[in-house]
């Protein structure tokens, strides 16, 4: 039997009985954040709170390689943005993780009806999680983001017929996208200089 239990918390509060014994009863959760939400970002999924039983059971190896630190890292970065908004001065290294969630946050966009291949959320999770969207402006990322895509689908063939053909993020397939990014960051910062 499948069941689609949907439990609404005051405020955001799932230690009440209910959502408790929800939780305890299904194979995972998504928490919706109206404090995401209202913050523009869509959908507003709360990744702390947020799991799944199944989880990378239901991802390629590929996936599994890139994104295992993208969920750690935006935890953290939620956490650091609630903070910040209290403290007024903020080390070098802590300003940094705060400007990569940003980042980080920014790449999970998508426009509607746009749905990217696994071998282009591979690449824009990388691309993200490995620092080479630090160096732009937080408006430049999707820019950035869509002009990669299509430069690796049409200069860069072999990354997706590698993600495709072995599901692995291989050494050949990261050196491919390495590759990618660099030129395609040269380029684009040329492009925003004129």
């Amino acid at each position: 039997m499948t069941a689609l239990p949907i439990v609404e918390t005051q405020s955001g509060d799932v230690s009440a009985y209910i959502p408790t014994n929800v939780i305890s009863i299904t194979d995972g959760q998504i928490f919706l954040s109206a404090d995401l939400f209202n913050a523009g970002i869509r959908p507003a999924i709360n990744v702390g709170i947020s799991v799944s039983r199944v989880g990378s059971a239901a991802q390629i190896k590929a996936m599994k390689q890139v994104a295992g630190k993208l969920k750690l890292e935006l935890a953290q970065f939620a956490e650091l943005e609630a903070f910040s908004q209290f403290a007024s001065d903020l080390d070098k290294a802590t300003q940094n993780q705060l400007a990569r969630g940003q980042r980080l946050r920014e790449l999970l966009k998508q426009s509607q009806s746009a749905p990217f291949t696994v071998a282009e959320q591979i690449m824009t999770i990388y691309t993200g999680t490995n620092g080479y969207l630090d160096s732009l402006e937080i408006g430049q990322v999707r820019k950035f983001l869509v002009e990669l895509r299509t430069y690796v689908k049409t200069s860069k063939t072999q990354f997706q017929e590698i993600i495709s053909s072995t599901k692995t993020f291989t050494e050949e397939a990261e050196a491919l996208l390495k590759e990618a990014i660099q030129e395609q960051m040269e380029r684009f910062l040329l492009q925003e200089q004129v």
